[in-house]
Order: structure tokens, then C-alpha cells, then sequence
């Protein structure tokens, strides 16, 4: 019956840590957009941009 005199402060101690990160993720922005992170995987990689080829690839060798 004593350990329930460590654990319940014990457990409000972690309970107050658990609400106090809640709250400070959500002022700093973390649950803003919620829609658009996963959306980003979808959209394609802009196109390589190609060079122009060099003179000696110009030629044909005659």
C-alpha cells in the first residue's frame, strides 16, 4: 500500500510532462498542416535540365 505514495506522484509527474509537450508541439506549429506532407510524396521531381552537346559530339568524324 506504500508504493502507492511514490507511484501516484510519480504518475502526475509524467501526466503534467505528457501535457506540458502536447501543448508546447502545438505552439511551435507541429499540427499546422496536416494535409500537405503526405501529399508532397505524390508530386514529381522537376525534369533534368539537359546541356547542349559539345562540338566534338558535333562532329561526325569526316
Amino acid at each position: 500500500m506504500n508504493i502507492l505514495l511514490v507511484l501516484i506522484p510519480i504518475s502526475l509527474l509524467l501526466l503534467g510532462a505528457a501535457i506540458w509537450a502536447f501543448v508546447w508541439a502545438v505552439k511551435g506549429g507541429q499540427y499546422d498542416d496536416l494535409d500537405t506532407p503526405p501529399l508532397d510524396i505524390l508530386v514529381d521531381d522537376e525534369k533534368p535540365k539537359q546541356t547542349a552537346p559539345s562540338n566534338d559530339d558535333a562532329h561526325d568524324g569526316t
